[in-house]
Formats: structure tokens, sequence, C-alpha cells
């Protein structure tokens, strides 16, 4: 199936982690067919991120979508004459949408009920299970279009060189700070998370030392840790102080950046600053399937070999990673 001049539609609606580990089948897809030109169907938070990624060509809102009634957003859809859609993250409305609209191909895994009158191609591969990376096995939905073998981590690594950093300006409290860490405790419920008074024995020492420490999150995140925050000149709260512009920013001027399994690890392993991810080694969440990925990334799990996470059960053995292995990989 040649895409070449076409247009092909990738659906990714969820969170910055999942869309980022969604970018690398567009390098996969322009290698294959320079030509082809790809569209990429997010909620409006995720803009920023698509828009540093140089390989795709225009990006849609389905917030946009959402406000219109079912024969004005299949009218559309049907605007931006594409001939392919690949449902990467399964949406039922959007899968009967891109079919009332008439798109030619339309992909999606065969592990969801409704794909089997909505998608016309349907390949059968399973994540839960897999010991493949989650960018790997966003892979496989493009087996239809010629994909003969999942690439190496490693060659999804150098796909991330298309992500460029925005040209937007920093509040000036920041434009001057050298030698940063930013530390980012929460995920909005994504992942385990490490307990916030390690984050704040870190950032004490870190501190202590001349460093500058920075911790980054929502305003929302920041609300649920702000006045315990340690007190010094060398720790500032930026929680719902940013634009994600300006966090991408931040994140690629900065010397470490410490989280578990959320977006701005991702943000910072893509921008090559040295990243400290902080997982579980629980099936699916462990980093085999979700480390973030760039050339200076460190990953810590506390045993990956826990009894408790290996029985799948709720284990919280993330809780026990030391300040002390953290600090040594941070520069």
């Amino acid at each position: 199936m040649n895409l070449d001049e076409k247009r092909i539609i990738i659906s990714r609606t969820d969170s910055i982690g999942d869309v980022m580990l969604t970018l690398p089948i567009c390098a996969w897809l322009k290698t294959k067919y320079p030509t082809v030109q790809i569209i990429f169907l997010g909620k409006g938070y995720t803009r920023p991120i698509v828009d540093c990624y140089d390989l795709v060509d225009q990006y849609e809102d389905w917030n946009d979508y959402s406000k219109l009634d079912k024969s004005e957003k299949i009218n559309k859809l049907q605007m931006l004459d594409a001939h392919a859609i690949i449902h990467v993250f399964p949406n039922k409305e959007i899968a009967k949408t891109a079919k009332k609209a008439k798109i030619s191909v339309r992909v999606g895994t065969s592990h969801r009920l409704y794909h089997n009158w909505t998608c016309n191609e349907r390949p059968s591969f399973t994540r839960k299970n897999s010991n493949l990376h989650e960018a790997q096995l966003n892979h496989e939905l493009l087996r239809p279009f010629g994909l003969g073998e999942i690439p190496s981590l490693e060659s999804i690594i150098e796909t991330t060189t298309h992500f460029n950093i925005p040209q937007v300006e920093l509040p000036d409290a920041y434009k001057e700070l050298e030698e940063v860490t930013l530390l980012h405790p929460k995920s909005q419920g994504s992942a385990k998370e490490w307990p916030i008074e390690k984050y704040f024995l870190l950032a004490k020492q870190l501190a202590e030392s001349g460093k500058t420490v920075i911790f980054t999150g929502t305003k929302n995140e920041g609300d649920l840790f702000r006045k315990e925050l340690p007190q010094s000149q060398n720790i500032i709260d930026s929680t719902g102080k940013l634009t994600l512009d300006q966090l991408i920013v931040l994140i690629a001027k900065s010397d470490n950046l410490v989280a578990c399994s959320t977006g701005p690890l991702h943000i910072a392993a893509y921008v090559g600053i040295n990243t400290v991810g902080l997982y579980s080694p629980k099936r699916p969440i462990h980093p085999g399937r979700w480390k973030a990925l760039g050339k200076r990334v460190s990953i810590l799990v506390f045993d990956e070999a826990c009894k408790s996470c290996g029985e799948k059960h709720d284990c919280f053995c993330i809780e026990e990673i030391s300040v002390e292995r953290v600090t040594e990989k941070l520069v």
C-alpha cells in the first residue's frame, strides 16, 4: 500500500507521554514514503509537543470536533482529504466518524470490538503482556503500510532528533539560572510515584550544595505539596506558572530532570538532558514498556525481581528507591 503523496491521520487523543511515544511512527512513515503528509489528531493541550516534531505536517484538535454535531464532525474530517487513519489510541467516536467520512484505509487493533465494523485493517497484537516497548508496539499498526519488522529501540531513539525546542521566551526569573535540576514529583495518577518527602530531601541536598532546584507540575499538583516545600533561595516552585512550550524550553536548558513515568520525563529524554526515571517493575507499567527514550536516560527501580510486583500485587516498592541512588545519577 503506497502512501506517497497521500494524507494520513494519526489519531492519539490522550496524554503527553503517550503522544511522544507515538511520534516515532511519523519518522518510519516519512522514511518509507517521503512525500506522505502526516496529520496528527490529538487533544489540544498536546499540540505544543506535536508542533516540536518536524515530521508532522498538520495538527488537528479533536476538542474542536467535539463541539460539532455528527454531520459536522463527518464533514470536517472529510475536508482533511485523508487516504488513511491510524487509531493508535482507540476512540469509538473517532472510529465511527472516520468510517462515515469514508476514509479509505482505517487501521485499528483487532482487540477492540467496535473496530470490527469501523476499521478495515485490524492488526492483531497484544500490548499488556508484550516484551516490546510502547513505542515499538505502536509500529505494529503500520504493518498494513509495509512495515516488515519492528524497529529496535536504538533506531527509535535516533528519531528523537526531529524534536525541536520551541522559540518562546521564559519568564525573566528563569532566564539566567544555572546548574538546574528539575523535580517533577506527580503524575496525575498515571504512574506509581516516588514519595514527595524524598523529593524534598533530594532538593535540600542539592540546594545546600549550591545547585538550583525547580519543582515542576500543574497548579493542582503544586497545591498538593507547595506549602511543604523546603525553604531555600535555591529551591523554586514553578507549578502552574509555565505554559507547556515554556516547560519544554526550561527542560532543555536544565542539567537534570527526575520524575516517575510521566510526560516531562519523556520530554527530557527527547531533548537530551540527563534524565532519571523512577519506575515500578510491575507489568504492564514496568520500564521495559514505558521507559523514556533518549541517549542520556537512567532508569531506576528498587528491585527488578520484586516478588510482589512479579505476582502483580498493588506494590509500592518504588517508594524504597533511596535518595542516594538518585543522586548518583545526577550530573
